[in-house]
C-alpha cells in the first residue's frame, strides 16, 4: 500500500508528511517526543473539548454542566481560530521526523480535522437548521434525557438551568432558520411536518396540559424521586427542585416550542412538496462536493459513486435470487419482495407486547454474538450494551435503528434504539444483520473499544468519522456471517437486503443531489430494488434529502475495509490473523480512509 494520496483528501501538511521518508531517530529520542506529543494533544483536546457542554456531558464531565453548546456564528469562528492556532502551534512546537508511525497519526489527525473544519465553515449557511433526523428540536431534549445524569441536587439545578438554555437556543435558532428561509434554503415541506410534530411531542402532556407526562417532565420527576429515594436530598428539596423544574418547562421551553411551531405553520407554504436535492439551492453544488468529500474522506466524484452504486446493486440482486431459489419460492424477484414486505410471518404484533418481543430477539442475537467475539477481536471494552425502544416523543415510523455511545468508565450503557411505532416496517429477517450493526461486533464494539484504548491521545479516542464508524458497522454485519451468524435462509437474505439497503444510498443520494432527482423518483428507484417496506423507504430517502451525503459513507467504508482485509490476507498467508487484523482497524481509533489504510500497511510491514 504505502503512501498513496491520490483518491484521498489530506491537507497538504499530511500529505507531505505522510510521504516522506525521514532519518529514524534513536528509540530514547523517540520515546521522549512521543511522549511529548501525547501530553500535548492531551491538553489542547481538554481546551477544545470545552467549546461543547453536551460533548463533556456525554463523556462523563459535569464541567459546564448547566449549559449547552453555542450556536452563534462567533462561537463558531472562535473555535475555528483556536484550532488553527494549535495547529501552528503543532508544527513549531514537533519534529515530524523524530515522532513514531502512531505519533505520526495522531499529528496528521489533528491537522485533518482542523482543514475539515476550515472547508465545512464555507458552507455553515447551508445546513438546514431545523429537520427531522438530528434537529435540535429532539437532539436537545434527549442531552438531558439520555446523557445529563443527576446524582445531588446540584446536577438537578443544573438539569434545570439546561432546559431554560435549550428554550433560548431554540429561539437564536428560529432566527437562523428565518434568515436562512430568506435567502431560499428550505428543507421539503415533509421536514417541516415532522419537526413540528416532534416540537408539540416536546410540549404536550403534563405540566404543560391533561394527559401523560411530557418526556422532559418525566424524566425529570423521575430524577428527582430518586435522589429522594437515595436520601440525597430532602422532602423540602424535592418540592422545590420540582417546582424549578416545572416553572422552566412553563415559562421558558413553552414558548420557545410554541414559536417554533408557529413559525413552520407560517412558512410550510413556501416549501417544496417533490423537489429535486440541495443542486437547487444557490451553491447546492458545490456544497454536495464538499459533503461528499467530508463524509468518505476521498476524492471520488458522484458520479464515480453513482456508478459504484449500480454495480453494487446488480452485484447484491444476484446474490438475492439465489437465496429466493435455495427457498423454492415460485415467481420472481418482485413477487418475492411483495412476499417478504407483506407475509405476517415476518413481522411481529403492531402491540406492546410484539414490540418487545422485537426487542428480546435484538437482545437474544447480541448474547450469542458476544460469545463468539474472542475468536475475531484480542481486546474487548467492558461498557455495558442495552437495546431499547426509541422515546414516543422523537419516535418515527419507520426510521432507521441506531446506536448512542455510553461513558467510556462503563458508568452509562451504550444504547441500540429502535424505532417501533410502526411494526410493518421493522421485519424480523432483517433484525439479526441490524443488531450486529449497531451492537456487537458493530457501532457498540468500535466505539467502545476507542473510548478504552489506552496510551491513544485523548481526542483520538472520540474522533468520529463516518466512512469509518458506519464503514465498520456495515463490514460487522458481512463478518457476522464468518462467524456462524445467518443460519436461517431469510436472516441470510435479510443481511443481504441491509447491504443492498447501503448500496441503494449511493445511487439515491448521488440521484438526488447531483442528477435532479425528485422525492418519488429516489422513492420509486428504491421500492423496485429492494423489498423494504415502503413506510421505511420514505423515512429514509427524506433523511437522505435532509442530511446530503452522509448515506454514501457505509458503502465505501465497508469497502474499503474489505479490500484492506483482502491485501493483508494475500501479503501474509498463513501469518494472517484475523484477530490481529482487526485490532489494527480497530485499536488506533477512528480514521479517515487514507490514515486508516497508512495504519493497516504499517501493521503489514511489520508482520
Amino acid at each position: 500500500m504505502g503512501c498513496r494520496p491520490a483518491g484521498v483528501i489530506l491537507t497538504l501538511t499530511v500529505l507531505l508528511a505522510a510521504c516522506q521518508e525521514p532519518a529514524q531517530p534513536s528509540a530514547q529520542e523517540a520515546a521522549e517526543h512521543n511522549s511529548e506529543l501525547s501530553a500535548w494533544l492531551d491538553a489542547r483536546y481538554a481546551e477544545e473539548i470545552t467549546f461543547s457542554p453536551s460533548q463533556l456531558t456525554r463523556q462523563g464531565s459535569r464541567l459546564r454542566y448547566d449549559e449547552i453548546d453555542s450556536v452563534s456564528n462567533e462561537s463558531a469562528q472562535q473555535r475555528l481560530q483556536w484550532k488553527a492556532s494549535s495547529v501552528q502551534a503543532l508544527t513549531e512546537q514537533f519534529d515530524y521526523a523524530k515522532l513514531s508511525a502512531e505519533e505520526q497519526l495522531s499529528y496528521d489527525l489533528w491537522v485533518l480535522q482542523y482543514q475539515q473544519q476550515q472547508e465545512a465553515a464555507e458552507f455553515r449557511q447551508m445546513h438546514y437548521v431545523f429537520e427531522q433526523m438530528i434537529g435540535p428540536q429532539s437532539r436537545l431534549p434527549q442531552l438531558l434525557i439520555g446523557s445529563h445524569e443527576v446524582q445531588n441536587h446540584r446536577d438537578m439545578g443544573a438539569y434545570n438551568k439546561r432546559i431554560r438554555a435549550i428554550a433560548s437556543t431554540i429561539e437564536e435558532l428560529i432566527g437562523q432558520a428565518k434568515e436562512q428561509a430568506g435567502s431560499g434554503i428550505r428543507p421539503p415541506a415533509f421536514a417541516y411536518r415532522e419537526v413540528r410534530r416532534q416540537a408539540l411531542a416536546v410540549i404536550s402532556g403534563a405540566p404543560f396540559g391533561s394527559g401523560e407526562d411530557s418526556p422532559l417532565w418525566a424524566d425529570a420527576q423521575h430524577k428527582i424521586a430518586q435522589l429522594e429515594a437515595d436520601e440525597l436530598i430532602t422532602s423540602t428539596a424535592a418540592v422545590l427542585l420540582r417546582q424549578d423544574t416545572e416553572a422552566a418547562l412553563q415559562e421558558a421551553l413553552l414558548p420557545a416550542y410554541q414559536a417554533l411551531i408557529d413559525w413552520l405553520d407560517e412558512d410550510i407554504e413556501n416549501t417544496e412538496e417533490n423537489p429535486v436535492g440541495i443542486s437547487r439551492h444557490a451553491g447546492g453544488e458545490d456544497f454536495y462536493k464538499h459533503l461528499l468529500a467530508f463524509y468518505t474522506t476521498t476524492d471520488m466524484t458522484a458520479a464515480e459513486i453513482h456508478q459504484l452504486g449500480l454495480d453494487e446493486v446488480d452485484r447484491l440482486t444476484d446474490k438475492m435470487l439465489e437465496i429466493k431459489s435455495r427457498v423454492d419460492f415460485d415467481g420472481d424477484l418482485q413477487d418475492f419482495f411483495s412476499y417478504i414486505r407483506n407475509d405476517e410471518r415476518f413481522f411481529y404484533p403492531n402491540t406492546n407486547e410484539g414490540r418487545e418481543a422485537y426487542l428480546q430477539q435484538a437482545r437474544d442475537y447480541l448474547g450469542t454474538m458476544q460469545e463468539r467475539l474472542p475468536d475475531y477481536f484480542k481486546n474487548l471494552p467492558d461498557i455495558p450494551l442495552e437495546v431499547r425502544r426509541v422515546e414516543a416523543y422523537r419516535e418515527q415510523d419507520g426510521a432507521p435503528q441506531h446506536y448512542m455511545s455510553g461513558a467510556a468508565d462503563g458508568s452509562r450503557p451504550g444504547v441500540f434504539y429502535a424505532h417501533l411505532s410502526d411494526m410493518q416496517s421493522m421485519p424480523k429477517n432483517e433484525l439479526e444483520a441490524i443488531a450486529y450493526h449497531e451492537g456487537v461486533p458493530g457501532h457498540h464494539l468500535q466505539i467502545s473499544i476507542a473510548q478504552q484504548l489506552q496510551n491513544t491521545p485523548d481526542f483520538r479516542t472520540q474522533a468520529r468519522f463516518t466512512v469509518y464508524s458506519e464503514g465498520w458497522a456495515l463490514y460487522a454485519e458481512w463478518l457476522a456471517r464468518e462467524m456462524g451468524a445467518y443460519e436461517d435462509p431469510y436472516s441470510e437474505f435479510g443481511q443481504v437486503v441491509t447491504e443492498l439497503w447501503r448500496a441503494v444510498r449511493l445511487v439515491v443520494d448521488t440521484g438526488l443531489h447531483a442528477k435532479e432527482w425528485t422525492k418519488e423518483d429516489a422513492i420509486d428507484y428504491f421500492m423496485q430494488k429492494t423489498p423494504i417496506a415502503e413506510g421505511a423507504v420514505r423515512t429514509e430517502v427524506h433523511r437522505y434529502m435532509t442530511i446530503p451525503g452522509q448515506a454514501t459513507s457505509f458503502k465505501i467504508g465497508m469497502q474499503r475495509i474489505q479490500d484492506l482485509r483482502n491485501e493483508a490476507e494475500q501479503a501474509l498467508g498463513d501469518r494472517f490473523d484475523i484477530r490481529e487484523f482487526h485490532d489494527a482497524v480497530l485499536g488506533g481509533g477512528a480514521l479517515p480512509l487514507p490514515l486508516l489504510e497508512r495504519r493497516v500497511s504499517d501493521w503489514i510491514e511489520a508482520h
